[in-house]
């Protein structure tokens, strides 16, 4: 039995009655509106996203079904949205391809708002590169790999994607990691990549694609100031320890 709003519901009868025929304050827009999105649960602001429910649920309840695909351990974690795929969504019945994209896109959002702003981000140690990506590299399920590309006062200029999941890590060919600083003429880089396994220990093929890396990059004038390997929020530089490149820096 549920009590909510001054009335006995059993659960079951609660999940079917229609959004209008909720009490006013257990009705996500209303709720919000009223006590602010923090108060809402996970269901309640996933319901707002779908907007819908079908003839037997309400959107909450769909929303609740959503949720309940979550295979991680820690089931009040939301990430596994950026993970699951529009076809596993569409197998809740009463969740659309519309509703699914919609999920989709609210996932990217979240993700983005995540993201630094790369406008004049100085460079200083690989503390400050790893706090650039960690927030988005940490979780992947994907190997990605990525360049920073700065100028002379170790400014980033842009962060560009050379890998996103396609290519083991030790595939990837120099070329592919400096054609944007070649094109941008710029002087400094830094590689970074993550270990989907959440471990940043650096394996042999990341030792041998650095040193590559390393060497065709002198040959160009360009500078690979580091690379690091991102993990479940810890970090491990490949090129030289935190304290050497600290030091290679304020050089």
């Amino acid at each position: 039995m549920l009590f909510v709003g001054g009335n006995l519901y059993w659960k079951g009868d609660f999940m079917r009655l229609k959004m209008k025929e909720l009490p006013i304050l257990e009705r996500p827009y209303e709720k919000l509106e009223i006590y602010g999105a923090e108060m809402l649960s996970n269901a309640e602001l996933l319901a707002i996203i779908i907007k819908t429910g079908n003839k037997k649920e309400t959107a909450v309840a769909l929303a609740q079904k959503i949720l309940n695909l979550n295979k991680n351990y820690n089931k009040n974690d939301l990430r596994f949205l950026q993970e699951i795929s529009i076809e596993e969504l569409t197998e809740v019945k009463g969740i659309g391809k519309v509703k699914a994209i919609q999920i989709k896109a609210v996932s990217e959002i979240a993700k983005r708002i995540t993201k630094p702003i790369t406008n004049k981000i100085k460079i200083s140690n690989t503390k400050d590169v790893a706090e650039l990506v960690m927030s988005e590299l940490r979780y992947e399920k994907r190997e990605i790999a990525k360049v920073i590309i700065l100028n002379n006062k170790n400014t980033v200029l842009r962060i560009v994607n050379i890998s996103l999941g396609g290519s083991n890590f030790a595939c990837i060919e120099p070329k592919d990691v400096l054609a944007e600083a070649i094109k941008m003429q710029a002087p400094k880089i830094i590689l970074i990549h993550n270990h989907p396994s959440g471990d940043p220990k650096p394996s042999k093929s990341d030792y041998k694609v650095t040193d590559r890396i390393y060497e065709c990059a002198d040959l160009m004038g360009i500078e690979l100031l580091d690379h690091v390997v991102i993990g479940d929020g810890i970090y491990e530089s490949v090129l030289m320890g935190k304290e050497t490149w600290e030091i290679c820096y304020l050089d």
